[in-house]
């Protein structure tokens, strides 16, 4: 089990988010982010926010850092660590099911992630047999898009998609956010697309859409 900061609210936890870091980060990553949703009490939202293995990054020199899987020099025209990519989603899903056997339902876990966070719980949630609650994808792309049509759930076919991009990304162009909603739409998905004027961050409108979509999805 990846090791993981947890944030309980002060009720009993009805929902779960976890939420995966960017590449070189960590789970404190967006730990002072939570306080200023200020999502509304009666949520009773948990947050899990993972740290990545430390690994060795080609597209860094081969430096050693946290990440969900390594990146290649060819980044963003290829992302071709299909192990590392499929390792990490093992890894999301133990703790899909730990959440799930302390006591949250499948469809009350909501899947969030940054850049390559964003990437591994696409990945995973969109292939995952069990119906879960969405999935919140923030600076990112699909990886391995080439076996999604194959490969996905039945189960996840119209699960609810937030996914928001920065308009001056240079490090995830924001033409890989718009080819990402693409190959989703063109499978059936239908992703809430919102742009923001941001290089690679999050920003202020964006803190209150995630609020919002949030919400949405975790009211009783």
């Amino acid at each position: 089990m990846l090791e993981y900061i947890e944030m309980n609210p002060r009720n009993a936890p009805r929902a779960s988010v976890i939420w995966l870091h960017g590449l070189g980060a960590d789970g404190h990553d967006f730990e002072g982010l939570v306080p200023e949703l200020r999502l509304p009490d009666n949520l009773a939202i948990r947050f899990v926010l993972p740290h990545a293995p430390v690994r060795p990054i080609s597209i860094n020199g081969g430096m050693p850092m946290r990440g969900w899987y390594d990146l290649l020099p060819s980044f963003p025209d290829a992302i071709d660590d299909t192990a590392g990519i499929r390792a990490s989603a093992i890894d999301l899903a133990a703790l899909i099911e730990a959440e799930h056997a302390r006591g949250i339902p499948y469809e009350r876990i909501i899947l969030a992630g940054f850049s390559q966070g964003g990437a591994i719980i696409l990945h995973t949630g969109l292939r995952y047999p069990q119906r879960l609650g969405g999935l919140m994808v923030l600076s990112s792309y699909l990886p391995m898009a080439e076996t999604l049509a194959t490969e996905r759930s039945a189960a996840n076919a119209d699960i609810p998609l937030l996914v928001a991009h920065g308009d001056d990304d240079p490090i995830v162009p924001l033409a890989l956010g718009e080819q990402t909603v693409a190959q989703l739409q063109t499978l059936g998905y239908r992703p809430d697309f919102y742009v923001y004027p941001m290089p690679h961050s999050v920003c202020a409108e964006e803190v209150m859409q995630i609020r919002a979509w949030l919400i949405q999805r975790c009211t009783p």
